[in-house]
């Protein structure tokens, strides 16, 4: 147990946390129509998001808006004396780690329990789920059209192949978006698998790890990587630019839905919760069943070029209905963010940096 405890410390840790919260704060308070949020979104479909939800409920949004580890030091600073109702983050690693921490309390809603597919949000142990994802993605696979096949590369298992030896760029394999695919592998097949899948990827590197999801596109394209892995929306947002570089780029790549004839391709979710210490309870409940309302739904994964969670809901994003249906990998996101703790310790033992 012991062990088990440190293991979760250190992958807290190794996240870092980069303060920087939105200049211009507001005061919270606390109040039967007011909602105090935290959230690591920050997209111009927001606004119209936030402002449906006061006009439907007369609740009006104190907002605080960082990047997810910002607002999580802040809430281990603000400890019980926080004011946050709502806490939205990004990636099943980051909502599990803050979900461990203690930042969220479950919470009991038959509309989040009938809209919200069980697989996208935390496990309930009989008091209810701690939080509810909200939108989705893929984790692609993007390859240089002129010197990779597709039939090399159309699984994630086969960029461990050595027929890629020298293609292969991906960013650090501790960032949140690595954990989870890594952590997605371990559940679907244990560690032994996982852990020849990292060493194989590792001896087939271009180069070191580095950069974003945009940087591994650019690299395929340049021609420095033939083959990388990047979140479904780096790509819609290439896709969807009018710049005539982007659209350079989208000339000499192509891209794939990974494990189409067996497992599917990982998904991952933003998603929210209501606070441990949410001093406005039941507005936060209320809010969280607004966003998965159909209208919230398209405001909320339209923001980021994602996927609506609730299944009904049809996506009117040019990009993502260009891509058509594939098949997703059906696995426990919250199951994906508790394996990060064996996901990096795999990584440390292959040198996967």
């Amino acid at each position: 147990m012991l062990s088990t405890k440190k293991s979760i410390l250190a992958i807290v840790s190794a996240f870092g946390f980069t303060v920087g919260l939105t200049a211009s704060a507001p005061a919270l308070s606390q109040s039967s129509q007011v909602l105090n949020l935290y959230s690591a979104r920050h997209y111009q479909t927001d606004e119209a998001l936030y402002a449906e939800f006061t006009k439907q409920t007369g609740i009006k949004i104190n907002r605080i808006e960082a990047d997810d580890n910002a607002l999580l030091e802040r809430l281990r600073s603000e400890g019980k004396n926080s004011l946050a109702d709502v806490i939205l983050l990004v990636d099943a690693a980051r909502l599990w780690r803050a979900e461990i921490e203690g930042f969220f309390q479950p919470i009991q809603s038959k509309v989040l329990d009938t809209k919200i597919p069980k697989n996208f949000r935390s496990n309930d142990i009989g008091q209810g789920s701690q939080w509810f994802g909200f939108s989705s993605r893929a984790r692609v696979i993007v390859y240089n059209k002129a010197s990779v096949k597709l039939e090399n590369i159309d699984t994630y298992e086969k960029l461990a192949d050595p027929v890629n030896k020298g293609k292969v760029c991906t960013r650090s394999g501790s960032h949140p978006y690595m954990l989870s695919l890594i952590g997605a592998m371990y559940e679907r097949q244990g560690e032994e698998k996982t852990e020849a899948w990292a060493k194989g990827v590792v001896a087939n590197m271009a180069r070191s790890p580095k950069g974003g999801d945009t940087d591994q596109i650019k690299g395929v394209a340049s021609g420095e990587c033939g083959v990388a892995l990047t979140n479904s929306y780096y790509l819609a947002r290439l896709i969807r630019s009018t710049k005539p570089e982007d659209q350079a780029i989208i000339s000499k790549i192509s891209w794939v839905w990974p494990n189409q004839v067996s497992s599917g391709t990982h998904m991952n979710v933003a998603g929210g919760a209501v606070a441990k210490n949410a001093p406005n309870k039941a507005a936060a409940i209320k809010f969280l069943e607004y966003l998965a309302s159909d209208q919230a739904q398209q405001y909320f994964a339209d923001g980021n070029n994602e996927w609506p969670a609730v299944k009904s809901v049809k996506t009117t994003n040019p990009a993502l209905n260009q891509w058509g249906s594939f098949k997703q990998e059906n696995i426990s996101i919250s199951a994906i963010g508790k394996n990060q703790i064996y996901a990096q310790k795999i990584l440390d033992r292959v040198s996967y940096r």
